[in-house]
């Protein structure tokens, strides 16, 4: 191991010595070395690179991507870090990426690495990110009638009162997708324009067409619903809605039994992540796996849901009360969870590496409040890797056939 590169000032004074060297233009300014940066500006990139490997970043990309672009930032501006302005200050960067005319990748690359160097910045700073982003209403509301986007807003703006408002992009995004993915096939197939246009017959053909497009019957019921919903709406709006709309239309469902893991699988599902805990050789993949464990035994044995542990935040936990609470849950109530000591003790390990953040989720991955959807993925992925070692020992007939 380099000991001398042991700081993020030498890893990027050392990637100078090799970056001068390059073809880079006479009249292009190049970032100056750490020598002559003000001081905060040294212990700056030092925080930079700590808060990298908090939020899990391998050394490698840090050391040779993340680090020195940084350097470069502060290299090419020769002021306190809080007087850098992050817009016209940080082209400076982009053009001499540019200058150093390399190749797609790894210009890319460093440009990705210059945007991570302005997240950092900005949390420094205390500025928030933007979580809200308007959906496409361009696309969803194409060729509709007016009078019928103007009330589907109505109704957006009505169902929103039981939205969380950490969902809220989800929520509206899922809104517009469902209530109008019908509507536009009764438009383009069928020419509907007003809702008197609208015919039973038309909901029947919909159905057919779905059904042969290889739709699942499911999905189809479910645009069915939302159309059901939204007629009871105009209806509550004294608008008249023909009798044979309002008698719910669906296709019957084929029976799906509840499924659920024994104790087994449950067992071998602790112990994977248990394991992937001790065996971690980074402290990028032990925080991740200390992450996984945390939601695991809050899913497990405090039955919280995807979007519960995802929306924690760290003033809901009282660990030494061993409790939490869980802000506008289903029904948009609070109720209080109590946890038993190993819950307790994971949270304690994983709250230890979690890291910086512009936000106080507890769950964050990359800087940011994870995803539902990616604690989904990775306890899925555990699933997976204990099925694999099962049959694997099934083979050299440890386990019954009947284990696989």
């Amino acid at each position: 191991m380099n000991t001398h590169l042991d700081t993020a000032a030498a890893r990027y004074d050392d990637s100078m010595r090799h970056a001068w060297k390059s073809h880079t233009p006479h009249d292009c300014p190049l970032p100056q070395r750490t020598a002559a940066w003000p001081k905060e500006n040294v212990e700056l990139l030092e925080q930079y690179r700590v808060w990298l490997f908090g939020g899990g970043t391998g050394t490698g990309m840090v050391d040779s991507i993340y680090v020195p672009v940084a350097g470069y930032a502060l290299g090419l501006n020769l002021k306190p870090h809080p007087e850098i302005n992050l817009d016209t200050d940080f082209q400076r960067v982009l053009d001499y990426i540019d200058a150093k005319r390399l190749s797609a990748i790894s210009s890319n690359n460093r440009r990705n690495a210059l945007e991570k160097f302005r997240k950092f910045m900005r949390q420094k700073r205390g500025e928030t990110e933007v979580i809200f982003r308007e959906p496409n209403y361009a696309y969803y509301c194409a060729g509709l009638p007016e009078w019928l986007v103007t009330q589907l807003e109505r109704y957006q703006r009505l169902r929103q009162r039981n939205w969380r408002p950490a969902r809220l992009h989800y929520q509206v995004q899922r809104f517009w997708s469902s209530h109008t993915r019908l509507w536009r096939w009764l438009v383009e197939q069928r020419g509907i324009q007003t809702l008197t246009d609208v015919k039973r017959q038309h909901l029947l053909d919909y159905a057919d067409a779905r059904l042969t497009a290889g739709y699942a019957v499911h999905s189809i019921n479910s645009d069915l619903r939302c159309l059901h919903a939204f007629l009871l709406h105009l209806q509550d709006q004294d608008i008249t809605i023909p009798k044979a709309l309002l008698r719910m239309l669906t296709l019957k469902e084929p029976e799906v039994l509840p499924r659920f893991l024994t104790d087994e699988q449950v067992r071998l599902l602790r112990d994977d992540l248990e394991r992937r805990v001790k065996v971690a050789a980074t402290a990028s993949l032990r925080r991740d796996a200390l992450l996984d464990r945390a939601a695991f035994y809050l899913l497990w044995q405090g039955a919280l849901r995807l979007g519960e542990v995802e929306e924690l935040h760290l003033d809901d936990l009282d660990l030494a009360g061993r409790k939490l609470m869980v802000r506008q849950g289903k029904g948009l109530k609070d109720r209080a969870i109590y946890l038993t000591n190993t819950a307790v003790q994971a949270l304690q390990d994983y709250l230890v590496v979690r890291g910086m953040a512009a936000t106080d989720h507890v769950f964050l991955y990359r800087h940011k409040a994870v995803n539902k959807d990616l604690i989904r993925a990775r306890i899925k992925g555990s699933g997976e890797r204990t099925k694999e070692r099962r049959c694997r020992r099934t083979a050299c007939g440890i386990l019954a056939p009947r284990s696989c």
